[in-house]
This record gives structure tokens, sequence and C-alpha cells, in this order.
């Protein structure tokens, strides 16, 4: 995968994302907004696409949401403005894997869909974590890969195929919790399954204040 080929998917994709995705993901985005005004504050929303998630945030949250993909990106700014959302600071196109903004800059960073559709998602990780505050969240909704067995071997044969849609089908919980150890800065404070299939998950990270 490669990011110009992410950002080119997408755009093609982004006629018909909230046609095709829009209640697939819709729990899974619900419970990842949820999880986020949990804390408020300043949220950073990455890989935001159409902006689909914008309206169910409270007004209170100050909003930012960047995206690799100009054409979702332009839905999603149609969709501020036709909402009124008052409350989103910014949209921007943005590299997950290069955010832009200083450290601790944000109280939350939201990833929905988003781990398994960058090319290098652990450099994209390391990002989310660079730039929220110590004691903050980044709250990601995520498909787990299977790692061994049948289901396993399946992901691992599709990724040819869905690495040119935009996202990988293999992506083991065993990664995130390497990534996790490695990072060092990072804790692990809730994972619980999504719908659908039970194939997706909500992973809560904590940031330490060391």
């Amino acid at each position: 995968m490669q990011t110009a080929g992410v950002a080119a998917a997408y755009d093609r994709w982004a006629p018909v994302y909230d046609l095709v995705f829009g209640n697939v993901f819709a729990n899974g985005r619900r419970q990842a907004v949820i999880a986020a005004e949990r804390i408020g504050g300043r949220i950073l929303e990455v890989g935001v696409g159409t902006g689909i998630s914008l309206p169910q945030y409270s007004r209170s949250s100050k909003l930012t949401g960047i995206d690799i993909s100009e054409a979702m990106l332009d839905k999603a700014r149609e969709r501020v403005r036709q909402r009124r959302l008052d409350n989103v600071e910014e949209i921007a196109v943005g590299d997950a894997e290069a955010l832009r903004y200083p450290e601790n800059a944000f109280d939350v960073v939201v990833a929905q869909y988003v781990v398994t559709a960058v090319p290098n998602p652990e450099r994209a990780l390391d990002e989310f974590v660079r730039v929220v505050r110590p004691g903050g969240e980044i709250i990601i909704a995520t498909r787990i890969g299977a790692g061994e067995g049948l289901r396993g071997t399946i992901e691992r044969l599709l990724m040819p195929i869905t690495s040119r849609l935009g996202w990988r089908t293999e992506f083991p919980r065993e990664r995130y919790q390497a990534w996790a150890a490695q990072n060092g800065h990072v804790r692990l404070i809730e994972e619980r399954p999504l719908p659908p299939l039970g194939h997706f998950s909500l992973l809560r990270y904590r940031k330490s204040h060391a």
C-alpha cells in the first residue's frame, strides 16, 4: 500500500461512501464518538472522510478533521456548511503518518476504520500518541484480523485485492499489542467488539503522564 494509492482509492469511493459504508459502520462510529465525548475538549478525527461522524459530537467539543482524500473532504466541508457545525475548527488534507500538529495538541484522537487503511499503521499510531496530551485518549474503531487459522489465511490471500480498494484485511490483535509495548507511552484501557460479525473492535488507549 502507498499513500497516493490510498488517496486515489478513497477519491473513487467519495461519491458513494456514505451509501455503501454509512449503515455498516454506524454503530462503531457512534461508540467511538461516545467514548471521545467522555473526555471532550479538542478532538482530532483522523480519516474524517465525508464528515459523517461530525454532527454526532457535542457542540462543546472543538473538532479538527483530516483525511488523505480531497474528494472525501469536499463532502465533509459541505456537511459542515449544511449542518452549521461551528464547533468544527478545521477540515484539512492530512497524512495520518505525518501529522502537522504539535505535541500534546489534542485531548482525544479518534481514528475510525483508519488504521488498516494507511500504508504504515505503526507510524500513524505513534503520531496519534505524539499529538494527544498526557492523560488523553486515542479511540480506535478497527477491524481485527484473525492472524492464524483459515480466516487468517483468507485475509492474507485477499490483501492484494483489498489493498487496491484502500484497506488491508490482515491486521491481527498481536500487532496492536506489539506496537503498544514498543511505544511505551500508552496502555490499553478498553477493548470491546463492534458489529458487524464481531470482526471489528473499539480500542481505547490512554497516554501516560510520564
